[in-house]
């Protein structure tokens, strides 16, 4: 064995130590320190890695070199051959360097949330970001509203996006390149939206349906489920998704009697709103159908109490608003369901007539057609209620719409579409109340989404009329 050190020999060996030790921790210290990145860079990273991982599916739509979380930011044209332009997208296809994102309280291109009035705005021709999908893409939309199909020539109407005042304007190519689609996926993960109201309803529905299903990678799992007339179900089974629509158009009871009459009960609601308890989102609308008159009209007599009962239509509809207001107060838990009111969406006839439009409204006067009192019941309605609801103020943007409607390429009432010579009978086949997918819906869902990432403390979609 080695004889031990002399006593010099062991303070000599012990300095050097210590200076080793010390020139360690100064190198250590020296070096710069990284935060731990916050949930949404992680996020983007994840879209990143996703985006190269699905390069190869068979469905283009399902892959993109970059996925951002916000909605309101459309796809971005391809880009070009500038060396700067393909280092920047290399980069970003290799995840070298992580992908730039907004604060989760942003729905509008990074800018300050106070700024941004989501209802109040302008169209703007997009056509590298619209539409978000394509008709074909989607086998269980409705004959109505395809319509391309249907032999509409002109497809520019597709090509328009809402953009809020004071909300950005896209941003720069990293911006913007982005799938709304996957977006919304990722929005929708282990979550149950239901609608709830008339035909426009069904048309948000279908678009919302589509909008996921062409952004799904494996198409084959996912489910359309035809329960009933009355409901259908949209699944996405990897992600956990359901959206599903159930036909209620009074929002309160339409019950046919054993002598065939209808009545409207304004104090119940149907039987089968308590199977949406529990979804995690809720967006109901009501509107067209009160105003229907004549033959048009759906019900023969009003009931309260199991009576009839006679009133003016404006009482009826604050009436049956406020039953479904107490409905909701007493079975909805906010802790776990966010509730939406869409309003109303907008006609385009008489005045505004929809037959052979092909842009939006820019210089001219906007005629409303459904009465403003209605309006303001349902407002009234909303803000007594001790649940928050959500108004999606979808009117004044789609009043601008007068080109999005099927118009004469629509279908008629044995569901084919029109024959050539009813195409030239407008007055009596147009359709100027329903909207064309892709279309007009599109936006009424990314404003939907949108406001899903933020409180609903911090949504400000309630019109605030002077």
């Amino acid at each position: 064995m080695d004889s031990l050190p002399s006593g010099k020999s062991r303070w000599t060996l012990c300095s050097l130590l210590c200076l080793c030790l010390l020139s360690a921790g100064l190198l250590l210290c020296s070096r710069p320190s990284f935060p731990a990145p916050r949930p949404w860079e992680h996020f983007s990273r994840v879209q990143v890695q996703q985006a190269a991982t699905s390069s190869s599916s068979p469905h283009p739509s399902a892959a993109a070199a970059y996925h951002d979380h916000r909605l309101a930011v459309p796809p971005a044209p391809a880009p070009d051959t500038s060396s700067s332009d393909l280092a920047e997208e290399e980069e970003m296809a290799t995840g070298s360097a992580p992908a730039p994102a907004p604060g989760p309280a942003s729905a509008w291109d990074g800018e300050e949330e106070e700024k941004c009035e989501a209802w109040d705005g302008e169209w703007v021709q997009d056509p590298a970001g619209y539409p978000l999908y394509e008709a074909a893409e989607c086998p269980f939309l409705s004959d109505q509203v395809t319509c391309r199909r249907n032999g509409r020539p002109d497809s520019g109407y597709e090509q328009w996006r809402w953009q809020p005042n004071g909300c950005g304007r896209g941003g720069s190519r990293r911006r913007r390149r982005f799938d709304a689609g996957v977006a919304a996926l990722e929005q929708c993960r282990g979550r149950r939206l239901v609608f709830v109201g008339d035909s426009l309803n069904r048309n948000m529905w279908e678009s919302l349906a589509c909008i996921l299903y062409t952004a799904v990678p494996d198409r084959s799992r996912t489910r359309i489920d035809d329960v009933s007339s009355e409901y259908r179900i949209f699944r996405a089974m990897d992600y956990n998704c359901s959206v599903e629509f159930f036909w209620n158009p009074f929002l309160v009871k339409l019950e046919t009697k054993q002598d065939r009459t209808r009545a409207l009960k304004l104090d119940q609601l149907p039987a089968m709103l308590q199977q949406v308890i529990g979804a995690d989102v809720l967006v109901f609308n009501t509107g067209h159908w009160w105003t229907h008159t004549g033959k048009l009209r759906a019900w023969d007599h009003l009931e309260r109490n199991g009576v009839h009962v006679k009133m003016d239509g404006e009482e009826a509809f604050n009436r049956a608003l406020r039953t479904w207001a107490r409905w909701v107060d007493h079975n909805v838990d906010p802790t776990r369901t966010r509730v939406f009111f869409r309003s109303v969406s907008p006609e385009h006839k008489s005045s505004n007539w929809c037959y052979s439009q092909t842009s939006p409204i820019t210089n001219g006067t906007v005629v409303p057609w459904f009465p403003k009192s209605l309006i303001s019941i349902v407002e009234t309605n909303i803000q007594s209620m001790s649940t928050h609801v959500t108004y999606l103020n979808i009117t004044h943007l789609s009043e601008l719409r007068i080109d999005a409607h099927p118009s004469v390429y629509t279908t008629n009432r044995e569901g084919k579409p029109l024959t050539m010579e009813q195409r030239h009978q407008p007055i009596i086949y147009a359709d100027c109340s329903h909207w064309c997918l892709p279309g007009l819906p599109d936006t009424w869902n990314v404003l939907l989404l949108a406001s899903l990432m933020r409180s609903p403390a911090d949504v400000h979609l309630v019109r605030k009329d002077k």
